[in-house]
């Protein structure tokens, strides 16, 4: 059997818990993660990269005879990475700079999915000169709940839901001020709110066949009962009750079926993982947005319930022959508990040492995500610190398992939410 020589793009959680299923592959030859975290060090070879700078990437590539470019978060991917590498006949698992943009553009997501009658929430666009109209859109409309959304990538901080004129102000406000919102919300996407419950769906797809993955629920808000500051996810849960099979089969028919033929159609075919967003509301499901990656932490808990070889799947897209494969899945309930830095989204400290981490069970399993070492110790270097996953034969397993472990872990000023889960409790009970 051929081996290959693979690169991993990235360092969060998502990126360990990739590495750590394509590290179970018969066909993996060398790994190499950049720049990884002291979580992958164990599976392959972390090297210091830019993730930025395109030509350094091919240049290692080539260098070290790399096989496949696996690109974990979105920012390369929005950027063109995939299509700068395929130039030099490296093959690329992600999608390439068009087909991102369906993460890459609010506005051109929302257009997208209106040309293709998939469904979704009505919305206007307004450029950053013009927020002034945009608040007196909102106070003429005056009906809330009322979604603001930055166009660009936010790294998971670019969407507030406001529930007053005066909130609504605060946020314009904010999203002037902060460099990074305003540099995402050179045009802000205002969209109505969605009532229902939200879930995720994964597809992966080569540009002509698409396979559902599997589904999870996340956890954006940093507060108990979804309350607070949206995050980059404080926890998710696999397979979510919400998604029954009959409600699967409408997903498909009505979205994820007119999503890859509709990229088809734009001459941007979709090849790589596809997140899909979900709110599943009175009148059916309706997107809320489309990620061109796994998300994270549902890639956490999706990975290790996936049967199938990870790099096998993934050599089967970027050759074109996803048809011949089929998606087997466990059995198992899985639950992902995101331990934070106190402080997080906004400002945390970094630099406290992580212990426990030696007394976690072996049916579980801890993803890095913000950490890094020195002299032998693992310190939190981030936001989102760790991902602790559980898995059970029910739902309630799982959390349980879950939340033994995540008492194993210390480190000063750790937070996690408690309630990750439960609203797929409620719907089981």
């Amino acid at each position: 059997m051929d081996t290959y020589s693979v690169l991993l793009i990235g360092g969060g959680g998502r990126e360990h818990a990739i590495a750590w299923k394509l590290s179970q592959s018969d066909r993996l030859g060398a790994l190499f993660i950049a720049p990884g975290n002291p979580g992958t060090s164990s599976l392959g070879t972390n090297v210091s990269l830019n993730l930025n700078n395109f030509q350094e990437i091919l240049d290692f590539v080539q260098e070290k005879g790399i096989e496949l470019v696996v690109v974990g978060p979105e920012g390369p991917l929005v950027n063109g990475i995939s299509d700068f590498l395929q130039k030099h006949n490296i093959p690329v698992f992600g999608p390439k700079k068009n087909a991102a943009m369906l993460e890459g553009s609010k506005e051109f997501a929302k257009d997208f999915m209106v040309k293709y009658n998939i469904p979704t929430a009505d919305y206007s666009v307004f450029k950053s000169s013009d927020y002034d109209d945009a608040f007196k859109f909102v106070k003429l409309k005056d009906s809330y709940p009322i979604v603001l959304k930055a166009d660009g990538l936010a790294g998971g901080k670019g969407v507030f839901i406001c529930d007053s004129e005066e909130e609504v102000k605060q946020r314009l406000l904010q999203i002037k001020k902060d460099e990074s919102l305003s540099k995402a919300a050179t045009k802000l996407v205002v969209e109505e709110f969605m009532e229902g419950e939200e879930a995720s769906v994964f597809v992966i797809s080569d540009g002509h066949t698409a396979h559902v993955l599997h589904n999870a629920q996340d956890h954006k808000r940093i507060g108990e009962g979804d309350t607070g500051l949206n995050t980059g996810g404080m926890g998710a849960y696999s397979p979510a009750p919400l998604i029954t099979d009959d409600l699967l089969n409408t997903i498909k028919n009505q979205i994820i079926e007119p999503t890859i033929t509709g990229m088809q159609l734009e001459e941007s075919s979709y090849s790589g993982i596809l997140y899909i967003g979900l709110m599943i509301t009175e009148d059916g499901p309706k997107v809320v947005e489309y990620n061109c990656r796994f998300g994270d932490p549902e890639c956490q808990v999706i990975l290790p319930s996936l049967q199938n070889d990870l790099l096998d799947l993934m050599l089967s897209v970027t050759e074109q022959r996803l048809d011949e494969k089929s998606i087997q899945l466990d059995d198992q309930y899985r639950c992902c508990v995101v331990l934070a830095s106190e402080g997080y989204p906004v400002q945390y400290e970094k630099g406290k040492v992580i212990t426990g981490l030696d007394t976690i069970d072996g049916d579980s399993i801890v993803f890095h995500a913000g950490t890094t070492e020195k002299n032998g110790e693992i310190l939190t270097n981030g936001g989102r610190v760790l991902n602790v996953v559980g898995n059970g034969n029910s739902l309630k397993g799982a959390i349980d398992h879950t939340y033994k472990n995540v008492d194993n872990i210390h480190f000063s000023n750790k937070y996690f939410r408690k309630d990750i889960g439960h609203k797929g409790l409620k719907r089981i009970s």
